[in-house]
């Protein structure tokens, strides 16, 4: 993972001091991009522990469409208060249309739901080579209102938080490869772009193996890269360490044949994993 080290580094030290919507404060890039080829190894940041369970578990939730705090957490098997969307919802656990509504159910303008993770996988196995192999996440319609928080947007039904990885295409290589770019319009390094990373290569995965592909390069495009203020010294520490092997992606017994709605996150772990110890941070909300 030295490629994600290189990132934190170019932040600290060619970064830009802005402010930001928490009032916590940034130093960030604008424009960078990574890739990683899945063959060699899951792409799971060795510097600091990363939670692959509660990775899965996120992206699990979002591919079934849900938008709600309580079924994440019933996913995780954490408390309701204690995952990583929950300083977001609203009291009923709602967030509003975020990722899985997105996804699984965007609104058509004549009043169809438009499944775009059925409608891309359908799209991969009857037509590999096209150029639409498109999943968006950026819907003007539902963003949140400015001023309000992130539980107000909920409850009035937009979203709670506007999606930071907006948009994923993929693109089947030699008939054999299935690569993946992320465009993150916004990008937390020292939090959230690790799990992003591991998001995105895990859902390549799981598309790769529907689709009778194999996974191949995941391409990760940042727009806007940032570390908060008070997350300098946690990058300082993490810098100092020496990246480890990569982990290898292992699937449960069976699970290589079960239609992708019925995946669990029990169907998935990581092999040779050995991290060094997790760095705490404070969320900025």
């Amino acid at each position: 993972m030295k490629q994600y080290l290189d990132l934190v580094r170019d932040v600290l030290e060619n970064g830009h001091d802005r402010g930001d919507r928490t009032g916590t404060g940034t130093r960030s890039v604008f424009g960078r991009q990574v890739r990683f080829d899945l063959r060699e190894g899951f792409p799971l940041v060795t510097a600091k522990r990363v939670p692959f369970r509660l990775v899965a578990a996120e992206l699990i939730w979002f591919l079934s469409g849900s938008t709600n705090n309580n079924d994440l957490a019933r996913l995780s098997g954490c408390d309701q208060d204690k995952t990583i969307w929950a300083e977001w919802a609203a009291p009923n656990g709602e967030l509003g249309p975020i990722y899985g509504a997105q996804w699984r159910s965007w609104a058509g303008w004549d009043g169809r739901s438009i499944d775009q993770i059925q409608g891309v996988i359908n799209e991969i196995k009857h037509n590999p080579d096209s150029r639409r192999l498109i999943v968006s996440a950026w819907n003007a319609t539902d963003l949140p209102i400015d001023g309000l928080l992130p539980s107000q947007s909920a409850t009035y039904g937009l979203q709670a938080l506007a999606p930071c990885h907006t948009l994923f295409q993929f693109y089947v290589r030699d008939g054999k490869y299935l690569d993946c770019q992320l465009y993150q319009r916004s990008a937390d390094i020292f939090l959230g772009v690790p799990f992003n990373i591991a998001s995105y290569a895990l859902l390549t995965h799981i598309i790769a193996n529907e689709c009778g592909l194999t996974a191949g390069e995941f391409v990760h495009t940042f727009g806007d890269l940032h570390l908060y203020h008070n997350h300098f010294e946690q990058a300082r520490t993490m810098l100092k360490r020496e990246p480890r092997q990569l982990p290898e992606l292992a699937w449960a017994p069976g699970a290589t044949k079960k239609h992708w709605e019925d995946l669990t996150p029990d169907d998935f772990t990581v092999l040779l994993y050995d991290p060094h110890p997790a760095i705490p941070a404070p969320v900025a909300v």
